[in-house]
């Protein structure tokens, strides 16, 4: 493969085969990252776990993230794609050993590795997606994000089906898919530089500088993040326990369940970029927050027939305003993509990871049903940060 030119920026085309690329690792990776939520219902049952305990889980999981703004100062100055290449075979060995966990601190061991790899993945890819995006970052963004999104729509099927096949014991066997792919990312993208147009100009303000000029801004976007994230995380999270254990369906419907959702969020985060280039981000995002609480209501109180038409709206908006957000970022982020890229990535990840441990307790004393319903109305809290955000 060439390497990328030097000169690439904001004025250069939309270099798609690239773009395609590092989706593809983003596919990758996130097809192991996702087993956790699929065989949830068999973890629970092995090792004796309540929903406070799982909620606990993902808190462990998403760690790593508190250390996403110094990886974000490090991007901005080396090229890191050599943790780009290595992270999918790190994420791939740890969650293909999740059925194997004889306890729950070897599973949050495994989950924390995974958490880990996850960080060094995330924070400089999208960077790489904006400088070959040229002016198109809504729809650089929208591509790397379907690359994410589908594969939690495919992971719930791989997972399934590997347990189906050997066992829960059994899921390391696919531990292999995950080497291989990070030796063909090594093949490919050993040439593709993340950092050097960033390297070659000084930056003009300090980190602290850039923090408080940009505050104001990251408010608006966590106050996003935290009412947006109460119903994914809930989904993301506890929809196949919900669907196998209160509604009693099999372990294939559950997570059949979670792989349409995420299929819709990958049909979502691919048109959601696209669309925000053409009538705006703040118009997108206020379209989003508005009608996924609408729909996690009616999810929880229509009949069961009506659950796939739910799901599949529900993951059109539901993760569509990620790629809206990750381009306002980068747009806003030109001396520090990378680093402000970083402290998005912290809010998302750690914001996620306290819900879902609030959203545990909470179904341990009401269950999950109610929970769900109480998500939604919470969700509606999104609306006036959306409103709140400037042109």
């Amino acid at each position: 493969m060439e390497k990328i030119p030097d000169k690439a920026s904001k004025n250069s085309g939309f270099q798609s085969g690239n773009v395609i690329l590092i989706s593809l690792a983003h596919l990758v990776h996130d097809i192991y990252s996702s087993f956790f939520a699929p065989i949830l219902p068999l973890l629970i049952e092995k090792l004796s776990l309540n929903y406070t305990m799982v909620g606990l889980l993902s808190l462990v999981q998403r760690l790593p993230s508190l250390l996403n703004p110094f990886m974000g100062l490090l991007a901005d100055r080396i090229a890191l794609r050599y943790l780009v290449i290595i992270t999918p075979a790190i994420t791939a060995i740890s969650m293909s050993l999740l059925g194997l966990a004889p306890n729950a601190v070897v599973l949050g061991i495994l989950l924390f590795t995974m958490g880990f790899s996850s960080m060094l993945f995330h924070v400089p890819t999208p960077v790489m997606i904006k400088k070959l995006s040229g002016e198109k970052v809504g729809r650089g963004m929208s591509f790397y994000m379907f690359g994410g999104e589908l594969a939690r729509t495919l992971a719930p099927l791989i997972i399934v089906g590997a347990v189906t096949i050997w066992g829960l014991e059994g899921t390391w066997k696919l531990m292999p898919f995950g080497l291989l792919a990070t030796f063909i990312l090594f093949l490919r993208f050993r040439n593709i530089k993340i950092s050097d147009q960033f390297q070659q100009k000084k930056k003009e303000n300090g980190v602290w500088k850039s923090l408080r000029e940009l505050a104001p801004f990251l408010l608006i976007v966590t106050g996003i993040s935290f009412f947006r994230q109460i119903t994914k995380a809930a989904l993301t999270t506890f929809l196949p326990t919900y669907m196998n254990i209160d509604l009693g369906e099999s372990l294939w419907i559950s997570g059949g369940a979670l792989a349409v959702l995420e299929l819709a969020g990958a049909g979502g985060a691919l048109l959601s970029g696209t669309v925000s280039d053409k009538i705006g981000q703040r118009n997108t995002l206020l379209i989003i927050t508005i009608s996924a609480p609408i729909l996690m209501l009616l999810f929880v109180n229509l009949s069961s027939a009506w659950s796939i038409p739910m799901l599949i709206l529900m993951g059109l908006s539901l993760f569509g305003s990620t790629p809206v957000l990750l381009a306002m970022i980068q747009e806003r982020a030109k001396d520090r993509p990378a680093f402000f890229n970083s402290i998005f990535m912290l809010i998302s990840f750690f914001v996620s990871a306290v819900l879902v441990v609030a959203i545990g307790a909470v179904a341990d004393k009401v269950g999950l049903h109610q929970t769900f319903h109480i998500c939604g109305w919470l969700t509606f809290g999104a609306v006036p940060f959306v409103l709140a955000l400037k042109k």
